[in-house]
């Protein structure tokens, strides 16, 4: 009995950081549509984003070091949901409708993004303000003129390749300057230390509970209860709901249906960050961090139903719980000794090791899915159609 409630626990623990990083992608891909490859990398940013608050509040010892987590949630949720907003608006915003164009588009950011963090230093963030000020600033002075309408592209065409011409002079006249090329992060792993009050555990039934994770599965309950008020209680909730039904009719009610995908991806995205917030209390973080979660996160979503909430918390545990039982070996020692189940007991032992534990709970989810390929909680009615 200890050993299974130890199962469990470890399993639902899994199933916390697997449900909290499925729930910005149950928003983006569930109500949108859109398959976004880069959500790994948002997470990514969230995580990076805890290390650096971390080595703010490092200097201002103790007790303001205890409490930089508190402030660290909000930050990972702000930046990543300013890197999606941007992610939409340059990117998304012109692909809707078209799954396989927004499939490659995110890839291709998503190695952009990991690339942009082994990578990134002051020298990098000078010559990028510098494209900005000239290409946006020009943009918005050329948005005066009365026949912008009829000059933008050549205006676009113009601009792009000045503004990057002027970045480039910029980085090679100032690239002899060390503290400006070196690397902010580079392509090692860095680690993020929990705060006193996380490290530690709590002995129940002769073995120990990690505060940390004990933390973030009541950080998943927050999120989920905030996401679900949002969806079902908000102005702009309600608004996101009727786009996803019936986008041309919201429209015509006056909806600004881009303002509400805009706000919709931005959310996502938040989730994503506040998710790498929470991975990176149980490891290091580097580049490679959000890639270590996107197929799970995705199969949660699939597995429950998409756009489904309620689908997506028992997606995940429901993985999180049999992953763990089967790779730990737990179920192994659970089952009676009749040799009659030897067979069965061969095969769990096989299989007792978390990579193999992840190749059959894949294998259980595809078959789970060749009988309600629609999940658990398919949809219905006009939205299943669409």
């Amino acid at each position: 009995m200890s050993a299974l409630i130890e199962g469990l626990f470890n399993g639902i623990s899994i199933g916390s950081v697997l449900l909290i990083a499925s729930l910005g992608l149950a928003i983006v891909f569930g109500l949108m549509g859109v398959i976004n490859l880069a959500h790994g990398e948002l997470m990514m940013l969230g995580a990076y984003t805890t290390f650096v608050v971390q080595n703010i509040f490092k200097p201002l010892g103790e007790p303001w070091f205890d409490f930089y987590i508190i402030f660290a949630i909000p930050v990972a949720f702000v930046v990543a949901a300013i890197a999606g907003l941007i992610l939409e608006k340059g990117v998304i915003r012109f692909l809707y409708g078209r799954p396989l164009e927004t499939l490659l588009a995110t890839w291709g950011v998503s190695l952009i993004l990991r690339q942009f963090v082994r990578s990134a230093n002051w020298l990098l963030i000078i010559c990028l303000a510098v494209f900005c000020l000239f290409f946006f600033g020009g943009m918005i002075f050329s948005r005066r003129r009365s026949d912008w309408e009829r000059i933008r592209n050549l205006a676009i065409t113009v601009l792009l390749p000045i503004s990057a011409a002027i970045a480039v002079v910029t980085g090679f006249l100032i690239s002899s300057s060390s503290v400006l090329t070196k690397a902010w992060f580079s392509a090692r792993n860095v680690d993020v230390t929990a705060p006193g009050w996380l490290r530690g555990g709590m002995k129940v039934l002769g073995f120990q509970m990690p505060y940390a994770r004990i933390f973030i599965i009541i950080l998943t309950i927050i999120c989920l209860v905030a996401v679900y008020w949002f969806l079902n209680r908000s102005t702009w909730g309600l608004r996101i709901r009727a786009v996803t039904q019936n986008r041309e009719m919201s429209s015509c009610l006056g909806i600004p249906t881009a303002k509400v995908d805009a706000l919709t991806f931005a959310l996502g995205s938040g989730l994503a960050g506040v998710a790498g917030c929470a991975v990176s209390l149980l490891g290091s973080v580097g580049p490679n961090t959000g890639q270590n979660y996107i197929v799970d996160t995705f199969m949660i979503v699939v597995v429950g139903g998409v756009g489904n909430l309620l689908g997506s918390v028992l997606a995940a545990f429901g993985i999180g719980i049999i992953s763990y039982l089967i790779g730990s070996g737990t179920l192994v020692f659970m089952l009676p000794g009749a040799e009659s189940l030897q067979w069965l007991v061969d095969i769990l032992t096989f299989f007792a090791t978390s990579s193999m534990a992840k190749v059959m709970v894949f294998a259980l989810i595809i078959s789970f899915l060749q009988i309600k390929p629609a999940g658990l909680f398919p949809q219905k009615g006009r939205t299943a159609e669409l």
